[in-house]
């Protein structure tokens, strides 16, 4: 007897459709085959499923089986396909009558007692599952809370292979997980130790210059000593970020759900991701890739931060695939499995050292490092990646008296209200666009929504020739400045905001050239 039920195959972060066809009753030795592109983990199912149905009181195929995942030429991964494969059988062999097997999208994991345990993508099939126009998803507990994020489509909890046979025998209900219900429940609550920005003593220009940056969504590069307090202020950026809208909260989730975070307990609902990778990370960690291409870190900080401390100790070669990414917004990976383009709208934020020691330009230690260490040292990072970092600042030591003062600094919620305003002010410039901020402005966005006369212009172009900017760097100079009059309310921009921003860029040659 043949069944057939739906499940999924996870493309990057999106997921495919996948049949899940079952044949039993055929002549032969008894025998489970399975066929389909599986990969090693799909094909010990087999044993997983087997023991499952054995410990929850049904009986395993006694005669030849076939079990197809469909279409065989889409690679398949993980252990999706535990509880579909299992029901299929149920139904093949005569043990469970389910008329509508076909009509729920069917995924989990099995343990050998028949309890599921959650698989990663949830988020991806609920998509397909309202695309598709099934009726809804059955899926293990934290699973179906992720799916029930997307609105339009039905999901119900299951724990167990004998939970799903009653259900779907018609015989007790599930638990139906309503959207409002998971999201209430994906929200962790605020850690006691929350950083802030009134720990950070002294660098008023350091703090202004992260308060540009976040208001813009701008890259950053903060350049200083060791204990400067470099990453000391990267980590308290997200508590100054605007609150994710709705839509950039299930593109954050879904791609982390893709990822398999979201199945240790790691729920960042409502949350802007900071990712802090190690400066050894190679180029497919960073990028993303694999086998089966998936998200890297640099989608992973999707809507939110990466944060890469000690810059120039980064491999040239994976600073290098950073260029494109930070242009576009997204990545385009091809494999032999296929090509996927995943999102990575991120803010990047770099600390580094002005040189190998460390201690260049600092009046209370002796530089050591002679100047062929310290080009070399410096020449690690290219000019086209510099370019396409907005914002440069320079991070000095702090003295022995700011150390000592007992002064808090200004909090992040006075700073966060203020970049809220001014994103306020973005979101009203780029309504119906698919920009959200001044960093993401096309080159007609920036001549409509960037104007300067002609004597700002004159201005700007005195500090491009003395400076030898490049005209990416002329387009982001004109962005920060637009950010900079956001955040002081100002309808144009004046000579004020467009000369702070030309300050931002004046360590790009001073610095490295």
């Amino acid at each position: 007897m043949l069944a057939t039920c739906t499940s999924a195959a996870l493309q990057g972060i999106d997921a495919a459709l996948v049949h899940v066809e079952v044949n039993a009753g055929e002549a032969g030795e008894p025998k489970l085959f399975l066929v389909g592109l599986p990969d090693a983990a799909v094909k010990e199912s087999g044993d997983r499923v087997f023991a499952a149905l054995h410990n929850s009181g049904f009986r395993a195929p006694r005669t030849r089986t076939t079990i197809n995942l469909a279409p065989g030429d889409l690679r398949k991964e993980g252990p999706f396909y535990d509880l579909p494969i299992a029901l299929g059988i149920l139904v093949a062999t005569g043990q469970l009558k389910a008329p509508n097997l076909g009509d729920w999208f069917i995924a989990g994991e099995l343990s050998l007692s028949g309890a599921t345990r959650p698989v990663r993508g949830a988020l991806a099939m609920a998509r397909l599952a309202r695309k598709l126009g099934k009726r809804g998803l059955l899926l293990p507990a934290v699973s179906a809370e992720e799916a029930a994020l997307v609105e339009g489509v039905e999901v119900y909890q299951v724990d167990s292979l004998d939970g799903a046979v009653r259900f779907l025998g018609g015989e007790t209900p599930l638990t139906r997980i309503s959207p409002g219900a998971a999201r209430l429940r994906a929200v962790p609550p605020a850690p006691e130790n929350a950083v802030d920005f009134s720990e950070i003593k002294g660098q008023q220009a350091l703090r202004r210059a992260v308060e540009v940056a976040v208001a813009g969504s701008h890259n950053l590069l903060m350049i200083g000593p060791p204990g400067s307090g470099k990453s000391m202020v990267a980590k308290r950026i997200p508590a100054v970020m605007p609150a994710a809208t709705l839509d950039e909260q299930l593109e954050i989730l879904g791609i982390h759900s893709a990822a398999g975070r979201t199945i240790s307990g790691e729920m960042v609902w409502g949350y802007r991701p900071f990712r802090s990778p190690h400066h050894t990370i190679s180029d497919i960690g960073l990028l993303g890739g694999g086998t089966i291409p998936g998200p890297g870190e640099i989608s992973l900080a999707h809507h939110g931060v990466l944060f890469l401390d000690e810059l120039p100790e980064f491999k040239r070669s994976a600073l290098e695939v950073l260029r494109q990414p930070l242009e576009d917004g997204e990545v385009s990976i091809s494999r032999s499995a296929g090509k996927i383009t995943l999102p990575c709208a991120f803010m990047l934020v770099a600390a580094m050292n002005p040189c190998p020691c460390g201690y260049l330009g600092d009046a209370r230690h002796e530089c050591r490092c002679t100047p062929t260490q310290i080009q070399r040292y410096r020449s690690r990072i290219s000019g086209p990646l510099l370019d396409r970092i907005d914002i440069h600042i320079d991070a000095p030591a702090l003295s022995l008296l700011e150390l000592r003062s007992e002064q808090p600094g200004e909090a992040s919620a006075s700073i966060r209200a203020r970049v809220d305003a001014a994103r306020i002010r973005q979101q009203a410039r780029f309504a119906g666009t698919k920009v959200a901020s001044n960093a993401r402005m096309t080159h007609a966005q920036i001549r409509r929504h960037c104007p300067i006369n002609a004597t700002l212009g004159d201005l700007l172009q005195q500090a491009m020739e003395q400076l030898s900017l490049t005209a990416r760097a002329y387009d982001r100079i004109l962005k920060v400045a637009r950010t900079i009059a956001d955040l002081a309310a100002a309808e144009k921009i004046e000579a004020p905001h467009l000369l702070e921003a030309i300050q931002y860029r004046s360590l790009d040659r001073t610095l490295f050239y």
